[in-house]
């Protein structure tokens, strides 16, 4: 198989690429799932544009470079918030229906927003977004979804500064390799937040596309910050759900057990503050009071507006046997968004020739230290247009062709599937989890911080010795999600501060000059 543009991952960013891309080349979007399975359809929020009136472009950017604690790209911010109501537009001219109120699209405000700016669909805006895009993936004949596909790595020649000239897949249903040649790779894969033992993010959310361009030779960037959404849904069988930002922007308040709030406490925007004072508050009451969660209560609004404005969160909980019109909800932090990624311009272009990434899995500039809520899913919207009218720009129309060494991959040694590679994959991807929680968590130390880094090195040294496994997709993720927390690990330990999402207790002030954005992929580091 050739495509003009290989486009790895199905979510926001990457259906925003292919779509402005259809009319013109031939694409397949490749999606390690079903075509909605990733993170964007679990978005809750909303998507934030200086909409409102007395708002501007200029206050959007002042938040989000406030929320990102002096490490954001200020030019690459206002490039991408420049075009937030654009991103609205076309959204609404895909077929999504935001919630209106008589003035227009209705707005609310979250954490760390000086005023209304997201537009939402209730509190479901990522199923709405992703379903109407959807269907308009599905109508266009240039673009070839491959559903059930996985990732395993970047072609490229063994020569310095060489181009990516396509992807080798593994079909997971047909337990086959093969090369698929492009002129061009759109990384789209999302983050990394299966690093992690609690998490928003899905099961398949194993960082594959920032280990492919890590191994590529990709510069990567800010993987320090990983940001943990302050109210996740603390329940046995939650199953990783969050308590929108909304909620606290509608008038949610957090308390301990016997009702008393305490983000007065910490931050004179009390719930309002940005996500990482939040969540560093929560945790640090948390352990004050020896708790296993605090507590999100909004019951003293009218139980209609809840019921309009929350229905999703209401059923879900109602589900669980809480009722949020009359008890508060049980949350405590949770990891949901990896700030960094693969670094790249606003155009969406990394460091290798032919590769790009948008939406989670990269690195702009924009989120900086800790990202300002409803931002991504706008980065989502921007770059990705942006980067297929570059693709436009720069390309001619004639597909690659496969070299002819690696027309087709025959059948794999072992299957997408066996119960060998789960019995070894899964123990010590658990045992991953567990430590990066406990030791590169929302609070780190310098000991931590080595703990890490010899369990990474140990993770490493066995599975070197399993020897090459790109034939199952347990012992691949494994090997992704073991890349990618080294990489998590080796920035945090670079950072003699603390800042945004990152925050170590041995160096607890900010520091006046922090380590740059970019932090280079160390050679040799394939994560096998």
């Amino acid at each position: 198989m050739s495509f003009d543009v290989i486009i790895i991952g199905s979510g926001l960013a990457g259906m925003a690429a292919a779509l402005e891309l259809a009319p013109h080349r031939r694409v397949a979007l490749v999606s390690k799932g079903a075509l909605l399975a990733g993170a964007s359809a679990h978005a809750q929020g909303g998507i934030a544009a200086p909409l409102g009136p007395g708002d501007s472009v200029a206050d959007h950017l002042r938040d989000t470079l406030d929320a990102g604690a002096g490490l954001c790209d200020a030019n690459a911010a206002r490039a991408i918030i420049d075009q937030a109501c654009a991103a609205i537009a076309w959204l609404q001219a895909q077929g999504v229906a935001f919630s209106m109120d008589g003035a227009g699209l209705h707005l609310t405000r979250e954490g760390g927003h000086g005023q209304r700016r997201i537009a939402h669909a209730a509190d479901a805006t990522g199923r709405a977004i992703m379903a109407a895009l959807g269907a308009q993936v599905r109508r266009q004949a240039a673009i070839t979804v491959l559903e059930r596909h996985c990732a395993v790595e970047l072609l490229l020649p063994a020569t310095p500064g060489a181009r990516c000239q396509g992807v080798r897949l593994l079909d997971l249903d047909r337990r086959l390799q093969r090369d698929v040649a492009a002129n061009h790779v759109v990384i789209a894969s999302g983050g990394a937040g299966q690093v992690y033992a609690t998490t928003t993010a899905p099961p398949g959310a194993t960082g594959d596309g920032i280990a492919l361009a890590a191994r590529a030779g990709a510069r990567t960037a800010n993987l320090a910050f990983t940001q943990f959404h302050p109210t996740g849904l603390h329940h046995p069988r939650g199953g990783g759900f969050l308590i929108s930002e909304a909620v606290r922007g509608e008038g949610g308040r957090l308390c301990l057990p016997d009702g008393s709030r305490f983000m007065p406490a910490h931050d004179p925007r009390a719930e309002l503050a940005p996500r990482d004072i939040v969540a560093r508050a929560i945790h640090a009451e948390m352990r004050r009071h020896a708790l296993d969660c605090v507590y999100l209560d909004i019951s003293h609004r009218p139980r209609d507006f809840l019921l309009a404005h929350f229905p999703a969160i209401h059923a879900h909980c109602l589900a669980l046997g809480l009722d949020i019109t009359t008890t508060p909800i049980p949350v405590a932090p949770t990891a949901h968004y990896t700030c960094g990624g693969i670094a790249t311009d606003t155009r969406g272009r990394s460091s290798v020739a032919g590769l790009y990434a948008v939406g989670e899995a990269a690195c702009t500039g924009l989120h900086g230290a800790n990202r300002l809520a409803s931002n991504s899913l706008l980065e989502c919207v921007v770059t990705g247009r942006a980067a297929a009218r570059d693709i436009l720009a720069g390309s001619v129309a004639k597909r690659a062709e496969v070299p002819a060494q690696a027309d087709a991959i025959p059948a794999c040694a072992s299957p997408a599937h066996d119960a060998s590679a789960t019995a070894f994959a899964a123990p010590l991807r658990q045992s991953l989890r567990a430590m990066m929680s406990r030791e590169v968590g929302i609070v780190r130390s310098d000991a931590s911080l080595q703990r890490a880094a010899n369990h990474i090195a140990g993770l490493r040294r066995m599975l070197a010795d399993r020897g090459h496994a790109d034939s199952n997709v347990e012992t691949l993720e494994l090997n992704n999600l073991v890349l990618v927390a080294d990489l998590m690990m080796r920035d945090a330990r670079a950072r003699r501060e603390s800042r945004g999402a990152h925050f170590n207790q041995d160096w607890p002030d900010r520091s006046a000059e922090p380590p740059g954005m970019a932090v280079p992929q160390r050679a040799g580091a394939s994560g096998r």
